[in-house]
């Protein structure tokens, strides 16, 4: 029996679920999730592994119009990838056009050579005659050679989706061990796992202004606690105020529900401390952009 492995990325507008979609394919959160655009910052490789089969996603930032250097590494990011890659997954949601978003998208796609599969998501919320209005929009693109309809939380067609790209990818090595799920070390899964619990409590307020570096992890030698400290910074002084929140609720709500989740991955019980700095307009310092690992 041959062995089918690549690569594949997903594309698609800020909060179209693609994260959603990948931690349904791998089994495991292994991204975080929110209902805030622009969640995902990094290119993060997840592996999904089949009876002979290996496909190796690559979860991007959003494709947007930037507004901040760090908006343009996020679009770079995303749009780097499409050379890199065996197949193309194009995620839309249950929008009922073709939006200025997905036309830019689309604009990129159609000069590329890589197999691209749209996929349309969210088919559990979306009428049946919708659906096929939708359908029929995008098969005027003849550079889409399949169309699927998915809900990335429920699972729904998932399977359907992964069948069609084991079609598309070459014979090839197995390119990470079969356990292995993402190429992410635990220190950056952390920091990760802490701004989406930010994104959460925060609301409105502060949404993207954030980022976490985790500092230490080091395991008590006498008992079974990790120690973390992390350091959460935000760009202005009235941002840090709302982050800590009153009497200190709010970092105290960030901590709590961040190290029930780290002690999940880690499967031991976790003693946190989490430090919020100031950075001024950090998303436009390319310096401290690059001592963030956005780079």
């Amino acid at each position: 029996m041959t062995f089918k492995s690549g690569f594949v990325t997903i594309i698609g507008r800020p909060n179209v679920g693609k994260s959603t979609l990948i931690n349904n394919i791998v089994g495991e959160k292994v991204l975080i999730m929110s209902d805030k655009p622009q969640t995902t910052r990094n290119k993060i490789q997840t592996i999904y592994n089949g009876e002979n089969s290996q496909i190796v996603f690559l979860d991007t930032p959003g494709i947007h119009r930037p507004k901040n250097k760090l908006g343009e590494h996020m679009v770079k990011s995303a749009q780097d990838t499409l050379s890199e890659v065996d197949a193309v997954v194009f995620l839309v949601d249950d929008s009922k056009t073709i939006g200025p978003g997905d036309k830019y998208i689309l604009d990129i796609l159609k000069n590329i050579k890589t197999p691209v599969i749209l996929g349309i998501n969210k088919i559990d919320v979306i009428d049946p005659e919708d659906f096929k209005m939708l359908y029929d929009m995008y098969t005027k693109y003849d550079f889409i050679d399949n169309i699927v309809g998915i809900s990335a939380i429920n699972g729904t067609n998932v399977d359907k989706l992964i069948e069609i790209l084991v079609q598309k990818l070459p014979e090839g090595p197995q390119y990470f061990p079969s356990d292995m799920i993402t190429d992410q070390p635990e220190r950056f899964i952390i920091a990760e796992i802490i701004r989406e619990k930010l994104l959460h409590y925060l609301q409105e307020e502060v949404p993207h202004g954030v980022a976490v570096v985790v500092n230490l992890i080091k395991k008590r030698e006498d008992k079974d606690l990790i120690d973390i400290d992390a350091t959460i910074f935000c760009e202005k002084k009235s941002h840090k105020a709302i982050i800590i929140g009153k009497n200190g609720r709010k970092i105290k709500g960030v901590g709590k529900s961040s190290r029930k989740e780290i002690e999940r991955l880690l499967g031991s019980k976790v003693y946190m401390e989490l430090w919020v700095k100031v950075k001024k307009d950090w998303r436009d310092n390319e310096n401290i952009l690059r001592n963030l690992g956005y780079s």
